[in-house]
Parts: structure tokens; sequence; C-alpha cells
């Protein structure tokens, strides 16, 4: 701090030699919030596109646009599936052409860096219960493994 006479009225006031490094502090926590929004829209938007994959596969099991066994459940057995795509038995050229779901598996971003993205998600299977997901024949939903709490005050495993 600095002190100098105000011109005004004669008294001395006090100036701060470090004005930024206040402005600066509190720049930090909004820029910290912005961060964690972001990656939630991602998370938001990488979610929802994988669903709609296994929905998207589920639903032309069902239609029967590819064979499944007696006894499956029609969800992918593993993330993979749904961009490796399956054969289309009712592709009239019988030039074994395939069915895909998802050009690319999103990676969670929530994960810890350098793990595959297709790992990077926790897998539930159809016969789990929904508070107690595990992984099984089929994947059936997907949920982020993070056990961080989101801006909405929920965790980002719940979503």
């Amino acid at each position: 701090m600095q002190h100098e006479p105000d011109p005004g009225t004669g008294t001395h006031r006090y100036r701060s030699l470090f004005p930024a490094r206040t402005e600066r502090a509190a720049t930090f926590p909004r820029a910290k919030v912005a961060i964690q929004h972001s990656k939630e829209m991602d998370l938001r938007y990488s979610l929802r596109q994988l669903r709609e994959g296994i929905n998207a596969y589920k639903r032309a099991a069902d239609e029967g646009r590819f064979a499944k066994k007696a006894g499956e459940s029609g969800y992918p057995k593993s993330l993979d599936d749904l961009v490796n795509g399956v054969e289309d038995p009712r592709d009239p050229n019988l030039s074994k052409a395939k069915v895909y779901f998802l050009r690319r598996i999103s990676r969670d971003p929530m994960a810890a860096p350098g793990v595959a993205a297709a790992e990077s998600w926790g897998k539930r299977s159809y016969a789990s219960p929904p508070d107690e997901p595990r992984e099984g024949d089929g994947v059936f939903d997907v949920y982020s493994r993070s056990e961080t709490i989101g801006l909405n005050r929920i965790a980002y495993r719940l979503w």
C-alpha cells in the first residue's frame, strides 16, 4: 500500500500497488466453473450419443436387421459393436453390407487421462439393478465412473 495526499481534501488516502492481483484472484474461480461447465456439456452430449446408439442397436435387433441368438437381449455385447457394426441380412445385393450405429466412441470427459474411450465408461447390463450397475451380457446403459459431484449437485455417475 502507498499513501498519497488527496488533492481535493488534503487528507491521505491509500492506493493499492497491486489492484490486478485481486482482480485475477476473483477470475480463477469463474474460470474453473466455466471449465467444469464445459466438461459437463461434453458429458451430457457423449452420454446422449452413446445411449442413442445403444437404443438404435436394440431396435435393429428387435426388427430383425441382424441375427441374434435365442435368449440374447439384443443389446450390444460391447461398445465397440456400435462402431464396428453388424452384417445386414436384408441387404438386397448380398454384399455383406453392415449397419453402423456410431462413428466413434467418445471418451468420458471426466475420466482420467490415458484411459481408452471404450474403457472410460461404466457399463450396465440388462440384468443389473439401476442402483448397483454391473457389467454382464450386453451393454444396456453407460455411465460416468467419476465420483465427482456436478454443478447441479448430482454425482456424474448418476447422470
